[in-house]
């Protein structure tokens, strides 16, 4: 039986653990933290259960596909409600916009923002339908080894769709006008860690997933989809080893032989890669064996970072539903603060998730779990005195919102930033999200999920295909395992 070795537990690894484990192979999976999840972990605090990372539950038929693998249903392990409103969005104006669930509802909220939007938005999402059909159920399922991969029947009758040659915020302006539908429409390849003006348009595949396949929520909160996926590892025979920090991987003549934690060596026929892929290469590899140099990585475009605060609040809190955008500031501003010249910005958009309004059980009684996102750019200098004057700044901007003063009625508080993401997950420069999907940076112009070097290492996560999201990287872990099956024997 050929035992493969996985770094990491985050849903990539955790979806390469199961494929893998049901073709035959042997599965031991090496976690630095105490818990799986990576990114996706959860923590409990003074009666609080607090999501660390992912928040949105977007793209439910990429889940739905990963567990029908094995004869199952995530609805045999947690319990999923569609959000209505999907979410609100403030805009600098003081108005706010609740977008709703519902098609009809949808585009009565745009013909009453702009006369004639309506019916614009249904041929919009009509062409971002056949993006996704193409994109989801074809493209990002292929490895990404070579262009030639996506030269198929399907494809090229869905290219006259693909708008290849513009970006999604091109595609976007052309066929509406109101800043604020802009706006909501442009909201969604902020997933993708880009701006909308250097996202390809294929990616409008995102409004078809937020707009039409909607907004949903286990029960539980996020982290049920990952001890669904545990749960699901472990029926497949998968071996875990937690608090195991790999420090290198072992390699003979070019070929991996195992990983070392320590004074603890696990042995390994095949390697597959979930950790960061920039700390894999200059980090566990010796420099004649990576494939990627670093001038290479300081020349890719990251996804953005983030400052969290997660809160508990005493009492419940006004004018904000499940998830809430709060574009009541210069969007071109923070960009260029994040993608062009990187500093703390000074006036940033921020996100606040209060998933209490959906589920009481995650939080005591007549109290509010709140988690506050600000993007900005990686690599920033990152200390507390930078985090308590952005949480000031937040907290302003959400108390003039909601109308109630919120800051003396917090009950709990931690903040999570730069360094706690270097330090927890060996992330590049303290990237949140990944490697940005520009067009320099798409499918097979990504880093290869195999070693170019060692010919047993695979990658698989949010710096390889097909990118940087939660659906993405439980993609990216099917096709890393099926590569490495389609090279290997049991």
């Amino acid at each position: 039986m050929s035992t493969v070795t996985i770094i990491g537990s985050g849903f990539s690894s955790l979806a390469a653990a199961s494929v893998l484990a049901q073709k035959g192979h042997r599965v031991k999976v090496l976690e630095k933290n105490a818990t799986p999840g990576g990114r996706a972990r959860q923590f409990q605090e003074a009666g609080f259960t607090f999501d660390m990372g992912p928040s949105w539950y977007w793209m439910p038929d990429v889940m739905e596909r990963f567990f029908e693998r094995f004869d199952q249903h995530t609805s045999n392990y947690f319990d999923l409600k569609r959000l209505d409103p999907s979410y609100r969005i403030f805009f600098e104006d003081g108005d706010r916009v609740d977008v709703p669930a519902g098609e009809a509802e949808l585009y009565e909220l745009f013909e009453s923002m702009e006369e004639g939007s309506g019916k614009k938005l249904k041929r919009f999402l009509e062409q971002a339908a056949i993006k996704y059909q193409v994109g989801v159920n074809h493209l990002v399922y292929q490895p990404a080894l070579s262009p030639l991969e996506f030269v198929n029947k399907q494809v090229l009758s869905g290219m006259i769709h693909m708008d290849l040659f513009q970006s999604v915020g091109s595609s976007i302006r052309k066929q509406f006008k109101n800043d604020k539908l802009i706006k909501l429409l442009e909201f969604p390849s902020l997933f993708l860690g880009a701006t909308p003006g250097n996202t390809p348009a294929l990616y409008s595949l995102m409004n078809y997933a937020d707009l039409k396949l909607g907004t949903w929520y286990p029960m539980g909160g996020m982290y049920r989809l990952v001890d669904a996926m545990y749960q699901l590892a472990l029926e497949q025979g998968v071996e875990f080893h937690f608090n195991t920090p790999v420090t290198e991987i072992s390699v003979h003549r070019n070929r991996a032989t195992g990983l070392q934690s320590g004074e603890q060596f696990f042995p390994g026929d095949q390697i597959i890669a979930g950790a960061d892929y920039e700390f894999v290469e200059n980090q566990l590899l010796s420099p004649d064996l990576r494939s990627y140099s670093n001038p290479y990585w300081k020349k890719r475009t990251m996804a953005p970072s983030a400052l969290i605060f997660y809160l508990g609040v005493k009492g419940s809190i006004s004018n904000l539903k499940h998830h809430n955008l709060f574009f009541d500031r210069s969007f071109d501003q923070h960009a260029d603060e994040i993608y062009t010249h990187p500093k703390w910005p000074e006036q940033p958009l921020f996100y606040a998730c209060v998933p209490s309004k959906t589920d009481d059980g995650i939080a005591p009684s007549n109290h509010e779990n709140v988690f506050i996102l600000m993007p900005l750019a990686p690599g920033l200098n990152d200390h507390e005195s930078i985090r308590e004057k952005y949480f000031d700044l937040l907290m302003t901007r959400l108390e003039g919102h909601t109308g109630e003063k919120l800051t003396d009625r917090i009950v709990y508080k931690r903040s999570y930033c730069i360094n706690d993401f270097k330090k927890d997950y060996n992330s590049f420069r303290g990237n949140a999200y990944g490697l940005a999907n520009t067009l320099r940076q798409t499918a097979f112009l990504k880093p290869k999920l195999k070693s170019k070097k060692v010919q047993n290492l695979y990658y698989t996560g949010q710096l390889t295909s097909p990118g940087p999201g939660v659906p993405p990287a439980i993609i990216s872990g099917q096709v890393a395992a099926d590569l490495l099956s389609k090279h290997s024997n049991p």
